[in-house]
């Protein structure tokens, strides 16, 4: 009888998958995920071949890059659009329209793109794999975009830990300076483009794009009010674009087999590959990219090798890095890995580092443990954040050892509120998402 049991449990777990693509297609929409390998992006995550110049070639990179830049910027920037490319670094703007607010003549003042390198998302490690496995798709990418925004050049500001990937980036440039790609009629296009390596210091806050342009001034790293835009007054005053390293590195491939082919993988705005990072309590952490749109139970199961224990085991997704709201198991069955759906669920699809607790955790704990990390960041500009963090934490402490109020619990989500969006910049919505998650789905808990 017991293996009888178990053999039905295999069974119904088995027909799952299977019951999921049968109602996508009575609802009309067809089933996203199993990427295949000809449509991958990155195809070197894994370090499988030669991460530099040869291998970078064989790979295709640099391949008919010319034959880009010869094109008018306009049809770079169209193609983008088209593509539905938003960008992967955690907001979501589309990319296309991002490009296009920077000024099509100048008055004199240079224009720059700024890649931002600065992966300190916690979970997320999709950029850090990009930059020393493939670091030539990146520069061939910023080369793309730098000309199609009419930039003279490109800062790669880099997280100050990585110092193995700033490595792997200074060679490249190096042999892409040899080969004639970089520099003085890049590729042979008649166009001057050159790229550069910053380092930052380790400070969280810098990946908040004007945080960053300010510590790549030399200043403390903390954001500016907006407006005015960095598309406006940037980098040292001039036109400036701030863009995600797995953005940028995806450009190549969008503008060489077109907006149309990108914008075909995942479900209407929410288009194309997408690296996703799987940690926490699966069988198999990975970085795999994958369709959009896929359901997450597929992914974890498919490329992490299922939750620990079993699916049924499973507690809570944190889906998009540690700065959006946590899903308990019943929403983690059905929802879809993109940003609507996500969206939809109560959380957000951020950097796509995915999180997955499993019950033998405590949530609350794990929520604390977050708390602290924001507050160590916050870079104490803004009051309700300076101030929020740490009374989160501490207010958390308290829960995690069972020695508060039950009215402390709609305490410390008017707190949130009183963070959330009330801050220059998105690190207070980033501390106050994971502990809005945890009251919203996990009440009874800290009752408890």
């Amino acid at each position: 009888k017991i293996f009888e049991m178990l053999s039905l449990k295999k069974a119904v777990s088995r027909a799952q998958p299977i019951q999921a693509a049968i109602k996508a297609f009575s609802s009309g929409e067809r089933a996203h995920g199993n990427l295949s390998d000809q449509d991958r992006i990155f195809t070197n995550v894994y370090n499988d071949e030669d991460p530099f110049i040869k291998g970078a070639l064989k790979r295709g990179d640099w391949n008919r890059t010319k034959d880009i830049l010869a094109m008018p910027q306009d049809w770079i920037l169209d193609e983008i659009k088209l593509s539905g490319m938003r960008g992967r670094g955690g907001a979501g703007f589309p990319s296309g329209l991002k490009y296009s607010f920077m000024p099509k003549k100048s008055d004199g003042r240079p224009s720059y793109l700024v890649v931002n390198a600065d992966e300190s998302e916690p979970a997320t490690c999709k950029d850090r794999e990009i930059m020393r496995h493939d670091p030539h798709k990146l520069l061939e990418g910023a080369l793309i975009a730098g000309f199609a925004m009419r930039a003279k050049g490109a800062y790669i500001y880099i997280r100050g830990e990585f110092w193995r990937e700033a490595q792997c980036l200074e060679r490249a440039i190096a042999e892409a300076y040899e080969q004639g790609f970089l520099g003085k009629n890049a590729c042979g296009s008649g166009y001057d483009f050159d790229m550069y390596v910053h380092a930052g210091a380790g400070a969280y806050i810098c990946g908040e794009e004007t945080a960053l342009l300010e510590s790549l001034e030399g200043k403390t790293g903390k954001p500016r009010l907006k407006p005015p835009f960095p598309a406006n007054i940037g980098l040292y005053g001039c036109p400036t674009t701030v863009s995600n390293v797995e953005t940028i590195a995806s450009m190549p491939a969008i503008v060489k087999r077109g907006g149309a082919w990108f914008s075909g993988f995942g479900r209407k705005n929410n288009h194309g590959t997408k690296l996703f990072c799987i940690s926490g309590h699966v069988n198999n952490p990975t970085t795999v990219e994958e369709e959009m749109s896929i359901p997450m139970r597929e992914l974890i199961e498919r490329h992490a090798g299922g939750v620990r224990g079993g699916w049924d085991n499973l507690l809570a997704v944190i889906p998009g890095g540690s700065s959006v709201h946590c899903l308990p198991k019943h929403i983690c069955d059905d929802v879809l890995m993109d940003f609507d759906d996500l969206t939809k669920a109560g959380s957000a699809l951020g950097t796509a580092g995915v999180i997955v607790i499993d019950k033998s955790s405590d949530i609350i704990d794990d929520v604390l443990r977050l708390s602290k990390f924001y507050k160590h960041e916050s870079c104490g500009q803004c009051t309700p954040c300076r101030e929020g963090t740490g009374w989160l934490v501490d207010m958390l402490e308290r829960f995690k050892v069972g020695n508060a109020d039950y009215a402390e619990i709609d305490m410390c989500m008017e707190l949130t509120e009183n963070i959330e969006a009330k801050t220059i910049c998105a690190l207070g919505d980033a501390a106050a998402w994971p502990v809005q998650g945890l009251i919203r789905h996990f009440r009874h808990v800290i009752e408890d």
